[in-house]
């Protein structure tokens, strides 16, 4: 089906796109939330990687799979804004987003907040990797295509995230225990 609807989008089809679109959003939105750590950015980011996917899918191989390409374009654009984004952040902008996952979100991993708050800790070396491995289920030859490294560097990225993941996560436990 998705090589028929990149067909479609090829020939000009603004409906396959839309059907595209519908079922890649909600996916590219939560990565880009927890890459940026930002919803306005994460926001803009997916916006531009939709109209580059727009602008460039006349290119793409349809016999490679979409979604590694997709992804790819999106931890680009995310990296794009935050590279952009000041160093200093004034103390109402970081009220307004400090928050990324707030109440009135429905997004499934509520219940899993100590999870997704060591996850936001980790530096973006690690944290990037584990958000498209185990948030998004991608393969670790389709992540190292992602972020354009060798397969050998992601496995160790990925461990040192995990190793990092625990201690937090323990540390987050111990901190509970304690405050009782």
């Amino acid at each position: 089906m998705e090589k028929e609807t990149i067909f479609r989008i090829k020939e000009g089809d603004i409906e396959a796109f839309e059907q595209l679109y519908n079922e890649y959003i909600e996916y590219a939105l939560r990565t880009a939330i927890s890459i940026t750590r930002n919803k306005p950015d994460a926001s803009d980011a997916v916006q531009e990687t939709f109209i580059r996917v727009y602008r460039n899918i006349i290119f793409f191989d349809e016999e490679k799979p979409f979604k590694p390409w997709f992804f790819r374009i999106l931890v680009n654009e995310c990296n794009r804004i935050m590279k952009r984004r000041p160093k200093v952040i004034s103390i109402d902008k970081y009220l307004t987003n400090n928050s990324v996952y707030s109440k009135e979100d429905n997004y499934l991993f509520e219940e899993y907040e100590d999870l997704y708050d060591a996850i936001q800790g980790l530096k973006d070396i690690n944290r990037v990797p584990i958000i498209l491995k185990y948030l998004n289920g991608f393969t670790e030859k389709e992540i190292a295509e992602i972020l354009d490294i060798n397969v050998n560097t992601l496995k160790s990225r990925l461990f040192k995230g995990r190793e990092r993941l625990k201690k937090a996560l323990l540390k987050m436990k111990e901190r509970r225990i304690r405050n009782g």
